[in-house]
C-alpha cells in the first residue's frame, strides 16, 4: 500500500518523516493563505506564529511537494500519528488530486492526504483569518517558538518555492515586508 501526503508548507522542505519518493507539482481549487495560529511550533498563545493553509478558491493552484509513504499500514499509521501531532492546528484531512507540470490537466496522484483548517472563527479557534500585510509581518516578526522564529518558517517557504521553480507573488511580498518591519534582516 501506498500513501501520498501533499506538504504546501513547512512540510516542503522538513517533512519530519521518512517517505520514499516526492514529486513537486500543485492541487486545483485552493490557495495558500497565511491565516492559520501555530502556538505550539513556532508561536506562543500569546504572540501566536502565522503559519499556511489552503483557503478553496475556484481557479486557484497550490504548488507544493506530494511525498510518497511506502510499507503498508503499519507505516503508514505512524506517519499520520506523527502528522497528527505536529498539524495539530488544522482540524480537518482531506484527500485530493495532484498534478504535475508535465500533465497539468490530468491528475498524476489521486487521494493524496491534505492537512488544512476549517476558515472560521467561531468553529476553529486556530483561524486567525485575513489581515493587511503589514499586520501579517508584524506578527510574523514578533513570533518566536520551542522549534524557532516565525520568520524563518516564512523564509524557508520563500525559498523553498523557489527551489520547486514556482516562486509565490504573495508569500515573497509577505517575506519582504517581514524583512522590512525587522530592518532589513
Amino acid at each position: 500500500m501506498v500513501m501520498w501526503v501533499f506538504g504546501y508548507g513547512s512540510l516542503m522542505s522538513k517533512p519530519g518523516f521518512h517517505f520514499d519518493d516526492k514529486l513537486v507539482g500543485f492541487i486545483k481549487g485552493h490557495r495558500r493563505v497565511f491565516e492559520l495560529a501555530c502556538i505550539d511550533h513556532r508561536g506562543t498563545p500569546e504572540f501566536p506564529a502565522r503559519s499556511c493553509t489552503l483557503i478553496e478558491e475556484e481557479g486557484a493552484l497550490c504548488w507544493g511537494t506530494a511525498f510518497c509513504v511506502n510499507g503498508g499500514p503499519e507505516k503508514e499509521k505512524l506517519v499520520i500519528e506523527y502528522l497528527e501531532k505536529r498539524e495539530c492546528e488544522y482540524d480537518t484531512k482531506s484527500y485530493i488530486d495532484f498534478y504535475t507540470e508535465e500533465e497539468p490537466s490530468k491528475p498524476a496522484l489521486t487521494g493524496v492526504l491534505v492537512f488544512t483548517t476549517t476558515p472560521n472563527k467561531v468553529t476553529n479557534k486556530y483561524f486567525l483569518g485575513p489581515a493587511p500585510l503589514e499586520v501579517m509581518a508584524s506578527q510574523i516578526a514578533k513570533a518566536v517558538g520551542p522549534c524557532g522564529t516565525n520568520c524563518e518558517y516564512l523564509f524557508r517557504l520563500e525559498n523553498e518555492m523557489d527551489n520547486i521553480g514556482h516562486t509565490e507573488k504573495k508569500v515573497i511580498e509577505l517575506a519582504n515586508e517581514v524583512r522590512r518591519v525587522l530592518g532589513g534582516v
